[in-house]
């Protein structure tokens, strides 16, 4: 352990699919923090149905971050905070890319701090390359077979082509 980095970070999220937007997010905690454990939601409370399962999306996660030591993920289904409790986590590190991203969050972050003052919510900004990147738009984009591959990890490319039906 060093002195010089917060220990515990958990960076949570539906992931449905992983972009390298949350990729850039993960692992610039990874670099703040000795260790990041990267939480999948089991079952997302804002979306109705998730594309992709949560072991498939952690597996996702996983080997797109296989060659960093200090990232782990892990699924879980309670609060946030709770999770972070669990994982012995000081922090919950999640980016911005719009001021609705920061209307959202900034709810969040008032909850979570009402149920635990010892877990700080901390920001990131998403790099402009990323600003405007979304699961969501990715799904869109990929529904109508646009490339995507600058976006996402190729096997997520492949997993969204293949379980929507495209070449």
């Amino acid at each position: 352990m060093t002195d010089d980095k917060p220990q515990t970070a958990v960076c949570p999220g539906s992931y449905d699919p992983v972009t390298n937007g949350h990729l850039d997010i993960i692992g610039r905690a990874s670099r703040t923090f000795e260790r990041v454990v990267v939480g999948v939601v089991n079952n997302p409370m804002r979306k109705s149905k998730t594309l992709f399962t949560a072991e498939e999306r952690k597996a996702f996660i996983e080997d797109a971050t296989k060659d960093v030591d200090n990232i782990e993920v892990k699924i879980f289904s309670n609060l946030v905070v709770e999770f972070a409790r669990e994982a012995g986590a000081s922090a919950i590190v999640k980016g911005l890319r719009a001021i609705s991203d920061f209307e959202y969050e900034n709810e969040m972050a008032q909850l979570n701090h009402r149920l635990d003052p010892g877990v700080e919510s901390l920001y990131v900004f998403a790099h402009s390359n990323y600003s405007f990147l979304s699961s969501t738009g990715v799904k869109e984009m990929a529904i109508f077979n646009a490339d995507i591959s600058d976006l996402v990890p190729a096997p997520v490319a492949a997993a969204l082509a293949d379980r929507l039906g495209r070449s």
